[in-house]
């Protein structure tokens, strides 16, 4: 056997299942780490016999990641990988099952997303100096992480005629190339009017080719901003707000949907506006929500304390 099934299944990844370059080499990386296993147990000529592969032998491979002191998140994600690849050889006849299917992943360990309250994110919203193009970017470039929920890719995705401030909507490409609309307040509105007509141009001045630029948002060298670069101005003003806790562009996005929760939004309309292709990804926030809840019971009903210590 070769590696011919294996670069097959990456070209199918990106080029049929739609997904981005970075998805397909982790899938692909994934599966060769499995058929190094498979050399390393079977012999080298053996390595890519994918045919021989039955459920018993996906079992031990799950097994030895394990006892390899792999997280549960990594070996879900390499069975994942597994599970994509066997139905891709199955679909083309390379084998007659998926044999991986009917093998379960390790439960991770829960973990509620981080969510910054009103107050925190009002402190990140005026951190940035709006007397400088960049900082009228980064402002702008905030408040519409907060507003819409968006991802950081997809906000430094976007280009000017994906945006439409008269409606307060944007269009975004989000996962496997699905695209949404996202919506934003008036705040936003007026941060991203202020940042296209005194900030953008300048940055733009630092790009030669800039009159044939379409980015939205630009770097200081008038190019599309990177998704790194987004990462580091939220950790940059979540400092200087000295909120006391890490943030990240993702938090924006959990505590985006746990404030529309917690103000009486319902699950289904949440969903679509992350774009979530399963409601069960959506319902961690009603986990958050109801931890906020209770928090605020403990504090403001009279007998919380005397009843929670006496179990009644």
């Amino acid at each position: 056997m070769s590696h011919q099934h294996l670069d097959a299944f990456l070209s199918y990844l990106t080029n049929v299942r739609g997904c981005s370059a970075r998805t397909g080499e982790s899938y692909s990386r994934a599966v060769q780490q499995f058929a190094d296993y498979l050399a390393g147990t079977w012999g080298e000529a053996q390595a890519f016999a994918w045919e021989r592969v039955d459920y018993a032998t996906v079992r031990r491979y799950l097994a030895h990641l394990s006892r390899a002191k792999y997280a549960p998140t990594t070996v879900a994600a390499r069975l994942a990988a597994l599970k994509a690849f066997f139905r891709y050889l199955a679909r083309e006849g390379v084998v007659q099952l998926n044999v991986a299917s009917l093998a379960r992943a390790p439960k991770k360990p829960r973990r509620l997303p981080s969510v910054l309250d009103r107050g925190e994110v009002e402190s990140i919203l005026q951190a940035p100096d709006c007397s400088t193009p960049a900082g009228l970017r980064d402002r702008a470039v905030l408040e519409l992480l907060y507003a819409s929920g968006a991802r950081v890719a997809e906000i430094c995705g976007l280009s000017l005629p994906d945006v439409d401030l008269e409606r307060q909507t944007a269009r975004v490409l989000g996962k496997r190339n699905k695209e949404r609309t996202i919506l934003f307040g008036e705040p936003c509105e007026l941060a991203l009017r202020t940042y296209l007509e005194n900030g953008r141009p300048l940055l733009l001045a630092g790009n030669p080719a800039g009159s044939r630029e379409p980015a939205l948002f630009l770097s200081r060298s008038g190019r599309r901003l990177a998704t790194g670069a987004v990462r580091g101005l939220v950790r940059k003003y979540v400092l200087a707000a000295e909120t006391g806790q890490p943030a990240t562009p993702h938090s924006f996005r959990h505590t985006f949907a746990t404030h529309l929760l917690d103000n009486g939004a319902d699950l289904r309309s949440v969903q679509a506006l992350l774009g979530h292709s399963s409601l069960s990804s959506t319902q961690v926030y009603t986990h958050v929500s109801l931890k906020h809840l209770r928090e605020s019971y403990m504090k403001a009903h009279p007998l919380s304390a005397e009843r929670g210590s006496d179990g009644a």
